[in-house]
């Protein structure tokens, strides 16, 4: 499974930004899809995460209400719209896939890694 981030960027407190991830490779082994991400001198947290079955989503709670997480599995798609975003949303964004059926927000139950995508919120 190949996993390529994209949609990051520099923008104002405030704005917002879409992210995507776009899978390739083994997709049908994919059962979960996860947003995490890692500011400078932290450590990787998770973000949000999406099943590709049902959709059901889950979000932490320092971005609920303005992070939403959606999938296009025609595309092998998933995306992470983030609205109202703050300085300390600014981070690598990483996108992850776990090939379990139950969901989790510990980066070491998720299987395939994209290569990230940096978000940074300026005031």
């Amino acid at each position: 499974v190949q996993l390529q981030a994209s949609g990051g960027g520099l923008v104002q407190a405030g704005d917002s930004l879409r992210l995507s991830c776009a899978a390739s490779g083994r997709a049908f082994s994919m059962y979960v899809m996860g947003w995490f991400r890692q500011a400078p001198g932290k450590e990787r947290e998770f973000v949000a995460r999406i099943a590709w079955e049902g959709g059901s989503t889950y979000y932490a709670e320092s971005v609920k209400g303005r992070f939403t997480i959606s999938r296009d599995n025609a595309k092998n798609t998933v995306y992470l719209q983030m609205n109202s975003l703050k300085l300390e949303d600014t981070a690598v964004y990483y996108c992850a896939t776990r090939r379990m059926r139950s969901g989790s927000r510990s980066l070491y139950d998720y299987d395939y890694w994209g290569q990230g995508t940096q978000v940074t919120v300026s005031s």
